[in-house]
């Protein structure tokens, strides 16, 4: 194929779109390929499993399903599969950092690509503060069990207690993984593979040694709020069963992300539903769903049968369950940037890579002292507004994308094919716009005052310094060929900016029995 020609392509204005295979074209900044089919899965699986499991679960079956939200979990599950498959077969055509944003900008044009990439950069920034304020509640707890006493102004934002100050322990967990993902993403995978497999260890001993005392009488009634109970449940839990979105960034460091990248995004979903599955029916079948604690359902039910010890390890699973949401999504974020300034819809600056580690090292610190700030000067649930609707706006464009993109270029090459097309990402896409309707309007009250400061920064500036406004022999503003964003060389174009950088969304604040999205991950 020949740019111009080439997979979608074409386009104008606002609306002008980026070749695929110029997505996957070579550039100036390429990061490194380093990642393995496995470590991408424990990518995703960090990002999709955290504590969750271990407080989501119960709180649904004590107040929204009882023992059906063995039901939820698969009804969200199925739905999130559907989003999956669809992120897969992108997956295997462009194999660059962006995600989300970049499969918008290459199907959908540029305007879209911006606007899902730019609510992206506030949500998964958030997401890593809220989950990092979830870690350091886990861990003031283990302090206080072994009899330590600290001070007060370094336990909560203001506002959260008496004496509070700043939430030091999320402070430092923010720029902690900042500092692990500037290391390189080598090393950083390699920390990411071993903390996900403790995790992993932590939930299949809670799960075998909680089989043991399993009585299958608590499993009856199974729908005791009905049908819709579990329907409810499923729109709550969808928030604990994505986070492939945000591994799907990593494309670009992947060594064959073609094969590898579909593979993992299924294999990290099959995993964490199969874990959350056996979960729900392990603390559904110990306790009676009405006696299940909505805030520590496990740890309320090993109580009951005499193994009330296993609560701290429980908790120590809580701790390293968020760390690796954290690491998945800062990872997520700090690519989406990346790749949404080496194609110049926002300053180059941002795209450098460190020259050794080749990794974007600036936008990493930015992020890193970004979420820290908000991490320790905002109580969790102003923190948890700041996220939610972005990840179901990527998953509807996702999903439309590779409906529109399946009948533009069918013969196209793709190294996975989603089957049941249309069908499948129609479910996605509705079941998302379904669980947009359920959003606080806090929720979007932020994103309609996030949106409008975009559309000012795209309008004044990514509108005409993108890479392909500088290729044209006009250019928006009559420019010929100058460049001006990473990778852009005049007239015959950018030599390969790369696709972008993708948003995937994350958990919000609220799904729609209240709970908090990214704390129940």
């Amino acid at each position: 194929m020949t740019s111009g020609s080439g997979v979608t392509g074409g386009g104008s204005g606002i609306f002008r779109r980026k070749p695929v295979e110029e997505i996957a074209d070579t550039s100036a900044e390429q990061l490194s390929r380093s990642l393995g089919l496995w470590q991408l899965t424990a990518i995703g699986v960090g990002g999709i499993i955290g504590a969750g499991i271990f407080a989501l679960a119960g709180a649904v079956a004590s107040e929204t399903a009882g023992p059906a939200v063995l039901v939820s979990f698969l009804i969200a599950g199925l739905a999130s599969a559907a989003a999956a498959l669809s992120y897969a077969e992108f997956a295997g055509m462009i194999p660059k950092a962006g995600s989300a944003y970049t499969y918008g900008y290459a199907v959908l044009g540029e305007a879209v690509g911006w606007f899902i990439g730019w609510d992206l950069l506030l949500e998964y920034t958030a997401i890593v503060a809220v989950v990092a304020i979830g870690i350091s509640g886990y861990f003031s707890f283990l302090v206080g069990e072994l009899g330590l006493e600290l001070p007060a102004w370094m336990l909560g934002a203001p506002g959260t207690g008496e004496g509070h100050v700043v939430d030091l322990f999320a402070v430092v967990l923010c720029l902690l993984i900042a500092f692990l993902l500037n290391r390189g993403i080598k090393t950083a995978a390699q920390f990411e593979t071993f903390v996900v497999g403790l995790k992993v260890a932590v939930v299949l001993l809670v799960i075998v040694v909680g089989f043991f005392y399993v009585k299958t009488a608590n499993y009856s009634p199974f729908f005791p709020f009905g049908l819709s109970g579990a329907f409810t449940g499923a729109a709550t839990v969808f928030f604990a069963v994505f986070g492939y979105d945000a591994m799907s960034t990593a494309a670009e460091e992947s060594r064959d992300a073609r094969r590898h990248m579909p593979k993992a995004i299924v294999y990290s979903l099959a995993i964490s539903m199969v874990l959350y599955v056996l979960a729900t029916l392990v603390l559904t079948g110990m306790q009676n769903y009405r006696d299940i604690d909505p805030e520590s359902g496990f740890s309320s039910a090993f109580a009951s049968v005499g193994l009330s010890g296993l609560a701290s390890v429980i908790a120590v699973g809580a701790i390293i369950g968020i760390l690796t949401v954290m690491f998945t999504f800062m990872l997520g974020v700090t690519r989406v940037w990346f790749s949404m300034s080496r194609d110049g819809l926002l300053p180059a600056w941002f795209a450098k890579l460190h020259p050794v580690r080749r990794v974007p090292s600036r936008v990493t610190w930015i992020v890193g002292i970004g979420s820290a700030l908000i991490a320790g000067f905002l109580p969790i649930r102003e923190a948890a507004e700041l996220t939610n609707i972005g990840i179901l706006l990527a998953f509807v464009v996702v999903c439309i994308a590779v409906i529109v993109l399946r009948y533009r270029h069918p013969d196209a090459p793709r190294t996975f094919r989603l089957p049941g097309m249309p069908v499948v990402p129609a479910v996605g896409a509705l079941f998302s716009v379904w669980l947009i309707t359920f959003l606080a309007p806090e929720t979007w009250l932020r994103f309609a005052v996030w949106f409008v400061i975009g559309a000012l920064i795209y309008a004044g500036y990514g509108y005409r310094r993108s890479a392909l406004a500088l290729r044209s022999p006009s250019g928006p503003a009559g420019s010929s060929g100058s460049s001006g964003s990473s990778g852009s060389s005049g007239p015959s174009g950018p030599s390969g900016s790369s696709g972008s950088s993708g948003p995937s969304g994350s958990s919000g604040p609220s799904g729609p029995s209240g709970r908090s999205g990214p704390a129940g991950r």
